[in-house]
Parts: structure tokens; sequence; C-alpha cells
């Protein structure tokens, strides 16, 4: 196919996967038809959709893995990012996982997507291969080659990818489904540099010489691993609690 040609065919695939984006944001999947997305893309027929998408699952397909910048950056970044060390790999993961917060669509693509998913188990399917089940896939991959190398202790690293993910998802429920205030009023860049802190302090392996101990302020207690028992102060008295 000439370079025109090819220009041609994937700029009006691109107008497809737009105008799929609104409809199904805004009608939802099941009740979206090929006559919106028509009508949505500017093109003169519904027919012309199933010349550049095998079906509507075909094209929900392409609506996400394009449309959803983490999955972007798994497609295009993998290699580049599974060479980094974690402050930077977890930075670009977690940014551009709510990057998707940045425009209304992909919020309401988001919500389209966790409430058709709850109703419609064969549709959970299909989302979490294209999407949750290559982001946490990768992450465990990621962080299995950290551990390995000495950089992370050892873990779970299905469980801490799930962790950081988790952590993520928490924000993006809280902030665009639930609505709460707090929330709304933490921004993005923040809610990434504390994710990355929290997580990270808890897979950092300590220096061999260094006693790590934890003091809880309110009750005043302290965890020592090395003797692998907890000391309460309070005043002046020490109980021991084995």
């Amino acid at each position: 196919m000439p370079l025109r040609d090819e220009q041609g065919f994937e700029g009006r695939r691109q107008q497809i996967i737009d105008g799929a984006l609104e409809v199904f944001a805004s009608k939802g999947f099941e009740k979206a038809t090929n006559k919106d997305i028509a009508i949505a893309s500017g093109i003169g027929s519904p027919g012309l959709i199933y010349h550049y998408f095998k079906d509507k699952n075909d094209l929900l397909q392409q609506v996400v893995e394009q449309r959803l910048p983490v999955l972007q950056l798994l497609t295009h970044r993998e290699d580049e990012i599974m060479t980094k060390q974690p402050q930077d790999a977890l930075t670009i993961f977690a940014k551009a996982f709510l990057e998707a917060l940045e425009t209304p669509k992909s919020i309401a693509l988001m919500k389209l997507l966790l409430s058709e998913a709850f109703r419609q188990p064969i549709f959970a399917k299909t989302i979490n291969t294209i999407g949750p089940s290559r982001s946490i896939a990768f992450l465990t991959r990621y962080l299995e080659k950290q551990i390995s190398a000495g950089v992370l202790k050892p873990m779970n690293s299905g469980a801490a990818a799930r962790c950081f993910v988790g952590s993520l998802v928490a924000y993006i429920l809280t902030r665009e489904v639930f609505l709460q205030p707090d929330a709304q009023q933490i921004s993005s860049d923040t809610m990434v540099t504390t994710a990355i802190e929290v997580f990270l302090r808890g897979l950092e392996i300590p220096p061999q010489d260094t006693q790590m101990s934890i003091l809880d302020r309110d009750s005043h207690k302290l965890y020592n691993p090395t003797k692998d028992r907890l000391l309460y102060s309070v005043k002046q008295d020490t109980y021991d609690r084995k």
C-alpha cells in the first residue's frame, strides 16, 4: 500500500477510534450502535467501520489500547523501563496510569470499563486481557528482576505489584467515582510521589549494620526486628511483650 494510502487508512482508523470513545463513554458499550459511532466519527456509512475493524469488540479493544496512556507506554517503552531503577521506572508507570484522569473522555471510559466489567463476566475477561493483566504482569516481571538483582528485598512480586497498582486504583475511585473532597484535592503528581515513597520504603533493603526500628507516636512502641519483640514505653516504665 502506498505511503499516502497507509496514512489515509490510519487517519480514518484513528478518527473512528475517537468517535467510538465518545459514544462508548456516553452511552455504554452495549447501547452504542455502529450508526452512533459513524456519526460521532464523521464517516458516511456505519458499514465502513468493518473496513477498519472486525467487529465492535475489536473496536473496543483498540479504543482501550490506544486511548489509555499506560497501555501505550507498555506497548512502546516496556523494554526501556525494564532497564531503569525502581524510582524512575515506577514514576513513569504511575504517571502514565493516572494520565487518563486528565481528559473527561478518558475518565468516562474508565468508569464505563469498571461498571461493564462488574455486570458482564465475559466483558470483564476481555478487558482484563487488554489492560489490567498486562499492567500487573509487567510490574511483576519488573519487581522480580529487581529482587533477583538484589536491589529490592525478597518478596512475592505479584503481591507487591498489586499493592502498588492498588494505591493508584484507590486514588482514581475515591476521586472520580466516590467524589471524596479530600481525594479531589490531591494532585496526580502528589499521589505518584507519595505512592512510590511508601511502596519503596517497604521494599528497600536496609544497610546490614543498621538496626531498623519503628517508633509509633501514639503508643510509644518500639519494634526491634533483631530481638523480635515489642518494647512499650509509657512515661518512664518499660514493658516487654513477647
